[in-house]
């Protein structure tokens, strides 16, 4: 059809078509549409939409920079089952009895040895884990077990079994299903458990603050809002939720999707929308955008397609890039968030052959900037014990950095601390350069002995080494001709003839051509110099420390000892407090 001239109207017979009018503005004509006899329908022929990520593409790693040879877990629970911070990567790991998950270094890739170290203090099967946004050491998890524990992993990964947990949070009746760290308060945790609970966690005090209790059902999604103050939920009994999670009022509730599997959803920045995947009456998979001051409809609902997976969504609060990964499915589409209808525009998806069990992703602040490389997923393989990296990356020439692609991001920093943001405040997240600022270093959590015992090393062996360090080292260099062993040293018969048998062969390996030299024409004997001052110090002292080291460990010993007595003590008046308990029921129920 030839152009179309502004103002102007063109009648083509073979298909009935009117143009009606042209919007010069936005290069598009309004056609009044009449053909086989239906009623006329006024469609829009818009052009192609501009958007610098509309050619993002996925690239995965090479074999030999992926992780293999991991068991992965087949657990059925609908979670990530892998996290991913600048330091590590976490993958929850099949055992046989009890629960683990495997921490690694990002830069041990390549075939992992069967016996490698692990995280195995859980009694049941890990169900979640996610690491501290604000100290890339601590990692969370939450367990079959009933309990949320946090694990510290140091730097350089675990060089043996993990069994030794940091906290260890009790409050949960049931398995815990997911856990979610807050985005901007430090030491808030959340726990979303079967018995339909979410509780609110001070993990420096190690105590609960909050218990939400607005569920009828099991509890399928957690989602907090850009700065913490609103959480999202996703319900067995299909609604969706929009909670306060300080005071647990619940601020707005819709029906969410009608199928019978899980939904998830995420917040979109700060638009005010809520985004969330499930599916239809006829198990259509689907994804919605909500206003989440009004859930009792969708701003738009469309369908994905007729898988059976569940559906992840995954933000990125600086591109306004959706992506969502079916469970079970081979391929990520990724879509571009706008606030005008229809909010979400569908840019292309990355193709597998493999399908996945799991998607942990890497924060911002983690990814490549000289590749442009604006999204990265460390995907677990169904079948294959391998856990690849996928970098979603935007075809740049320039080897520059891209600032429209790399915004100021979210910092390694709290905004707030755990106490401001219980009191009400509320604050966006700290922002750092990714031009400059990606080589942060991680914020270690404040504590103190009285308020934060928990995240205190609970090793006994590391205090030992923290106590013979924090001393004062007061070497002796004086020759070992003119040292004269004392009854203060503990130096026995035999080292004393070790030590000269050594002062024999010193004195051998000093005549050498060399040595006869350096006396030739060095210092003269009769060229006294004045002894130094660390040469006079006394040997005494070392042993002193060492003896004083032994003190205290025994001292620590014995004191141990009578905690396992008392703790034995205690145990046993438990149990007989429940057999006279079971003795009074018992009464009770005959009379």
């Amino acid at each position: 059809m030839p152009p179309v001239k502004d103002e102007t109207i063109r009648e083509i017979n073979c298909f009935d078509i009117n143009i009606v009018e042209k919007s010069p503005a936005k290069n598009s004509a309004l056609v009044d549409v009449r053909a086989c006899n239906k009623p006329a329908a006024k469609v829009w022929f818009r052009g192609v939409r501009s958007s610098k990520f509309r050619h993002v593409y996925g690239v995965s790693f090479k074999r030999e920079r992926c992780y293999d040879n991991i068991k992965i877990t087949r657990n059925a629970h609908d979670s990530n089952f892998c996290a991913v911070n600048p330091k590590f990567v976490a993958i929850v790991t099949e055992v046989a009895g009890g629960g683990a998950f495997l921490v690694l270094p990002l830069d041990h890739t390549g075939r992992l040895d069967f016996n490698a170290s692990r995280v195995t203090g859980h009694k049941g099967p890990v169900l979640d884990i996610k690491w501290n946004p604000f100290n890339d050491n601590i990692i969370a998890s939450c367990s079959d077990d009933c309990t949320v524990k946090l694990w510290h992993i140091p730097d350089g990964g675990l060089s043996m079994h993990l069994t030794d947990w940091l906290v260890e949070l009790h409050g949960h009746k049931r398995r815990v299903a997911y856990i979610e760290w807050h985005p901007t308060a430090e030491n808030i945790l959340l726990s979303a458990g079967f018995d339909y609970l979410i509780i609110v966690w001070d993990v420096g005090k190690g105590e609960a603050v909050k218990v939400i209790d607005c569920h009828s059902d099991v509890i399928y999604c957690m989602s907090f809002n850009r700065d913490g103050s609103l959480l999202a939920t996703t319900c067995k009994d299909k609604k969706l939720r929009v909670i306060e999670p300080r005071r647990g009022i619940v601020l707005s509730e819709g029906q969410c999707h009608l199928g019978t599997k899980a939904s998830k959803c995420t917040f979109l920045g700060g638009q005010g929308k809520v985004l969330t995947t499930g599916f239809s009456r006829y198990s259509d998979r689907q994804y919605a955008v909500w206003d989440q001051h009004d859930l009792s409809k969708p701003l738009v609902c469309e369908t994905i397609d007729s898988s059976s997976g569940v559906v992840f969504p995954y933000y990125d609060y600086d591109t306004n890039m959706v992506y969502l990964a079916g469970k079970g499915d081979g391929n990520i589409r990724y879509y571009e968030v706008v606030e005008e209808a229809p909010y979400v525009h569908f840019l292309n998806q990355y193709l597998s052959g493999n399908p996945q069990r799991g998607l942990g992703y890497m924060p911002k602040r983690g990814v490549n900037t000289s590749i442009c490389e604006v999204f990265r997923f460390y995907k677990l393989h169904t079948s294959r014990g391998l856990c690849e990296p996928i970098s979603m990356i935007v075809p740049r020439k320039s080897d520059c950095f891209q600032e429209d692609l790399y915004p100021d991001t979210a910092a390694p920093l709290p905004a707030l601390t755990g106490k401001d943001w219980l009191s009400g405040m509320n604050a966006p997240p700290i922002l750092i350069s990714m031009k400059t600022g990606v080589t942060i270093s991680t914020h270690k959590p404040r504590t103190n002995n009285k308020d934060a015992p928990a995240l205190q090393p609970q090793d006994a062996n590391n205090r030992k080494k923290f106590a013979f360090l924090s001393r004062e080292t007061t070497p002796d260099y004086r020759p070992l001709g003119t040292w004269q062993p004392t009854n203060d040293n503990h130096i026995n018969d035999n080292d004393v003839q070790a030590i000269n048998e050594k002062s024999q062969k010193t004195n051998a390996n000093q005549n050498t051509k060399f040595h006869q030299l350096q006396r030739m024409f060095g210092k003269q004997c009769g060229d006294a110099e004045p002894v130094p001052l660390y040469k006079q110090i006394n040997q005494g002292d070392v042993f002193s420390t060492e003896h004083e080291l032994r003190l205290a460990f025994n001292r620590q010993g014995e004191e141990l000892r009578i905690v396992k007595r008392q703790l034995q003590n205690s145990q046993q008046r438990v149990r007989e407090l429940e057999q006279h308990v079971a003795a009074l029921q018992a009464k009770l129920q005959n009379q």
